[in-house]
């Protein structure tokens, strides 16, 4: 109650952002712009099984870059198509737009409650992102998400279980064969007695999988045998 209390108390001084538009959310207390909901775009079957990218072709079981990859992680599934949600993400992420998280997460529980449920997930992580670019940032957008998320399903969160502890080239500016190179000893454990069966690493936006993989293999390392992902949005597949 304390909780909705101060909520709706904030909201009144500083009026809940669109994810959408970015203006004040109409009507007052929702979480999204109700005109707005229908510029996102949701992913639909059919879907690759692997990384759950849109197919154009309903005959296919995965898209093309899953056919001629081998990824360490299990299957993930993501909420958007990423041209929808791009703005919108890209305003979470680098504009301090932290509140967008609370309608991320209500959307991603609805349409994909059920895909995280079977999964069975001891914990979610949030993909780590570097000291540096948190203390430019202030905050890291995937633990905002994960936690929102994790409030929502009552799963717990797991950040500080793996670190990056390599600062990294941004993976939009590399070209597909150096993504992987570049994220090669990225990350690290934290813990020496990781006892998890299976976990959901929780990203914003999933392109070729190669953060997913980096992560999936230092984890498998550590003993976690079944290794899911669950993105913000994801691009076409073929």
């Amino acid at each position: 109650m304390t909780r909705t209390f101060l909520g709706t108390l904030t909201d009144v001084f500083y009026p809940r952002r669109c994810p959408v538009c970015d203006r004040a959310v109409s009507p007052f207390g929702s979480l999204i712009c109700d005109i707005c909901t229908e510029r996102l775009s949701y992913i639909t079957p059919p879907y690759c099984m692997k990384c759950g990218k849109e197919l154009n072709n309903d005959t296919e079981e995965y898209c093309s870059d899953c056919r001629g990859s081998r990824h360490l992680f299990d299957s993930g599934r993501a909420l958007f198509a990423y041209k929808s949600a791009a703005d919108s993400i890209y305003r979470f992420k680098y504009k301090g737009r932290q509140e967008y998280g609370a309608y991320y997460a209500a959307a991603a529980a609805a349409r994909l409650g059920p895909w995280i449920t079977e999964r069975r997930p001891d914990v979610f992580i949030p993909v780590p992102i570097h000291a540096s670019k948190r203390h430019v940032r202030g905050y890291n957008q995937a633990e905002v998400l994960a936690e929102e998320l994790g409030r929502i399903m009552s799963i717990p969160i797991a950040n500080d279980l793996i670190k990056r502890v390599r600062k990294t080239a941004p993976m939009k500016d590399l070209p597909l064969d150096e993504r992987q190179n570049n994220l090669k000893r990225a990350f690290k454990i934290c813990r020496n007695d990781v006892k998890l069966n299976t976990a959901i690493i929780i990203d914003d936006i999933y392109t070729t999988g190669s953060t997913i993989d980096a992560m999936s293999e230092e984890l498998r390392r550590a003993g976690v045998k079944q290794i899911y992902f669950m993105a913000l949005s994801i691009g076409n597949g073929i």
